[in-house]
């Protein structure tokens, strides 16, 4: 009798030992598939439910792309296009970061939700204009919205935070190649950011001369003011284009970039340390000062600029274009308006918008 108790007893603990085994078997399992898909189970950014794309979504494993781009309302088409361009072209697991006020969210949210790119990751940041109080002063050529959000880009590490390395995107701009390639550029040890040079880019030959000088430093400083003096850089030395960045963002803080930015903006309110001549951009000339010497250089395809300066489109050949990996309508013609050299390439990439505010304006053709 007794030696029956002690094999019932037996059973019983060789059982709870089984279930126990069992329970953390499932448990290492379900830690597992987290770890291998954390988006399972939950409802990502402004869906509702789980659609059919939602597969593609879930595939866009691996280390997050950082990407920032800056929205206003007027320009909101130029936005959604440069992102469908480099959703569409990448695997990517992207992730946009979209700076921008708060009259433009509710328009923006809409156009992302109702189309295709409801499946992007993306969050949406309030810019605030007080961070520039006492650093700019009025410019009556560009429109206030859009001044204000081009200094984003100097303050990539507060936007995109804990991250070593992120992307700024101008909004005019199609990236046709995969931005995983973007990404992966190498920047010098001790450089906090890479940009194109005007000098040996593939956008230099022919298309500067027709901007004037604004290849080199004195398009953009005034060289006859003694603080610019004092810097000893050299008036014609090649500038570079930050309408995309490629930012090193442990370098950016460990290096103050954004209160050495500050600092420019600061003193050029006061002693007007720009060029007045050709300079239409407040953001490049502080950015020429800080990085003066000391930045990388991005492969000159993936920076294929001036396609929104006079003749163009004489000077590029739909080969060429095509051939790209990324393409940038600085200038005053923009593709979304009515005279712009390739506007059918950015065509290509623009999604209407479900809400009719946003048409691009074209040419009426006999």
């Amino acid at each position: 009798m007794t030696l029956r108790k002690v094999n019932v007893v037996i059973l019983i603990l060789l059982a709870v030992a089984f279930l126990i085994i069992v329970q953390r078997n499932l448990l290492n399992l379900s830690d597992f598939l987290h770890k291998e898909n954390p988006d399972a189970g939950q409802i990502l950014p402004f869906e509702a439910e789980l659609s059919p794309d939602i597969k593609l979504k879930m595939e866009r494993k691996g280390e997050e792309i950082p990407v920032l781009i800056t929205a206003t309302e007027d320009r909101l088409g130029a936005v959604i296009t440069a992102m469908n361009s480099v959703y569409q072209n990448s695997k990517a697991n992207v992730v946009f970061t979209i700076v921008t006020l708060n009259d433009t969210v509710g328009h923006l949210k809409a156009w992302m939700s109702k189309t295709k790119l409801k499946n992007v990751k993306y969050k949406v940041v309030i810019f605030q204009p007080e961070l520039l109080n006492g650093k700019i002063s009025k410019d009556p050529r560009m429109p206030e919205a859009a001044k204000l959000l081009s200094f984003a880009r100097f303050y990539l590490p507060v936007y995109i935070p804990e991250v070593e390395k992120a992307i700024y995107l101008d909004d005019d701009i199609v990236v046709q190649g995969d931005i995983q390639d973007l990404y992966e550029t190498n920047l010098k040890p001790g450089h906090a950011a890479a940009f194109s040079d005007d000098c040996d880019s593939a956008s230099a030959k022919g298309i500067v001369r027709g901007a004037g000088n604004q290849n080199n430093y004195m398009g953009f400083l005034d060289f006859k003011k003694e603080a610019i003096k004092k810097l000893g850089m050299r008036a014609n030395t090649c500038s570079f284009n930050p309408g995309l960045i490629i930012a090193n963002l442990t370098e950016w803080k460990n290096q103050n970039i954004t209160q050495q930015l500050e600092h420019w903006m600061e003193r050029n309110s006061q002693e007007n340390l720009y060029s007045n001549a050709l300079a239409d951009s407040v953001t490049t000339p502080p950015l020429l000062i800080v990085f003066y010497k000391r930045h990388s250089s991005i492969d000159p395809m993936w920076h294929v600029r001036h396609l929104g300066t006079t003749g163009a489109g004489n000077r590029y050949s739909p080969q060429f274009v095509r051939a790209a990996k990324l393409l940038h309508w600085n200038g005053h013609y923009k593709p979304w308006g009515r005279t712009s050299s390739f506007s059918d390439v950015w065509d290509q990439w623009f999604i209407p918008d479900p809400t009719g505010k946003f048409h691009p304006v074209r040419r009426h053709t006999d």
